[in-house]
């Protein structure tokens, strides 16, 4: 698993009223109009002045003097990955770092709140009632030092939609500054059964966004129970109408697990009588974290168990033309017939494998674990393939 975030005993502090941005840069050459929102990462001690930091891999030489007014801290050995165009978060008192941008990276999500109106039984990320705008923020202050060579964003939460206007202001600023990124917006859809909102979400005219949605059941009460909300059902189906009336693009997300398995083959029949027109539709395995692993013997189902029903489910949105994709499952816990919606999709740096997986030939192909499934709960049936 990779570290994202570390504790860091600075050298030099600058006092701050708020949190750090910098993108990193190695160029100790680079123009100085450039080098006050970069941090200069220092590998052989060598230093140049008017970066708004500093990161030192080693310790620092007696001879190197330090630049006064700005942050200088060592970086932890698990950040040793640090590398040119990454954006990294200092704590405003400078005692902990957080990576929040990995330019290598295809699997970047940035975090909006914490903050939900759902209480799904399965949530990764479980919602607390906090205020934590300093998230938007920070994401405000992020986009600008994205490269503008970035493929992908994804912004989630919580429910990013509760912050209304603002997050249309932070995604029509992603537009203008990351014209050719494509962004992937996670919501639970039912902000969208407002049309304003809705027509508000359409004005952005970004060329490339998308919002991932998650439907549960064709059942509104199987639906309802499973984000304990009720009243949602109808909301998020009324949301996706309202987008795909304005031409918006529209991902449906499944979670496949005890709660949601067994009517799986009835809610791909509904998706293609009534919503044909969504742009691509997810099944998705469990991660073992936040509430799944406090509900895990209401929601554990061994994805071998189900494969069958995967197989039928998939086979009919495909039938139907909707483009489908099968997420967190392993290789060998699904039918062969599934391979053209199969994804590795694990991000990077929460993705790992078994021991036993070292002896696969299809290793590479295979999506692997979310690391807190390698560590709680994963599959009986997990074999290598040999040949």
């Amino acid at each position: 698993m990779l570290s994202l975030h570390a504790r860091v005993i600075p050298i030099q502090a600058a006092p701050q009223n708020r949190s750090q941005l910098f993108r990193v840069s190695t160029n100790a050459n680079l123009p100085g109009g450039l080098r006050q929102s970069h941090a200069l990462l220092v590998r052989k001690g060598e230093i140049s002045p008017g970066f708004g930091c500093y990161l030192f891999e080693k310790d620092i030489s007696p001879s190197v003097v330090l630049p006064s007014g700005v942050t200088v801290v060592h970086v932890p050995t698990q950040l040793n990955y640090l590398s040119d165009n990454d954006v990294v978060s200092l704590r405003r008192d400078s005692s902990g770092i957080r990576v929040i941008w990995r330019d290598a990276s295809p699997h970047n999500s940035v975090l909006l709140t914490e903050r939900c109106n759902n209480y799904c039984l399965m949530c990764s990320q479980p919602p607390k009632d906090v205020d934590d705008d300093w998230l938007i923020e920070e994401a405000e202050r992020l986009i600008p030092l994205i490269p503008r060579s970035a493929r992908e964003i994804g912004f989630t939460g919580g429910e990013p939609t509760i912050y209304g206007e603002r997050l249309i202001t932070l995604l029509t600023r992603a537009k203008h500054y990351l014209p050719d990124t494509a962004v992937h917006v996670l919501s639970n859809g039912r902000r969208f059964s407002d049309p304003g909102f809705a027509a508000q979400w359409a004005s952005i005219k970004h060329p490339d966004l998308m919002v991932g949605i998650p439907i549960y059941s064709d059942d509104p009460t199987t639906h309802d129970y499973v984000v304990q909300a009720h009243g949602a059902f109808d909301e998020t189906v009324r949301g996706i109408l309202n987008l795909k009336r304005l031409q918006q693009r529209v991902e449906l997300r499944v979670v496949i697990h005890k709660q949601t398995v067994a009517r799986l083959p009835q809610l791909a029949e509904w998706i293609c009588r009534n919503l044909l027109f969504v742009d691509h539709v997810a099944l998705m395995g469990l991660e073992m974290m936040g509430f799944a692993r406090a509900n895990i013997s209401d929601l554990w189902i061994d994805p071998y168990d189900y494969k069958d029903t995967l197989s039928q489910t998939v086979n009919t949105l495909q039938t139907y033309g909707v483009p489908t994709s099968v997420y967190n499952h392993q290789l060998c816990t699904v039918n062969p017939d599934i391979l053209s919606a199969y994804r590795k999709s694990i991000s990077d740096w929460k993705n790992e494998y078994l021991e036993a997986c070292t002896q696969c030939v299809r290793m590479n192909d295979c999506g692997g674990f979310f690391t807190s499934s390698k560590l709680h709960r994963h599959s009986d049936h997990i074999q290598p393939f040999l040949a």
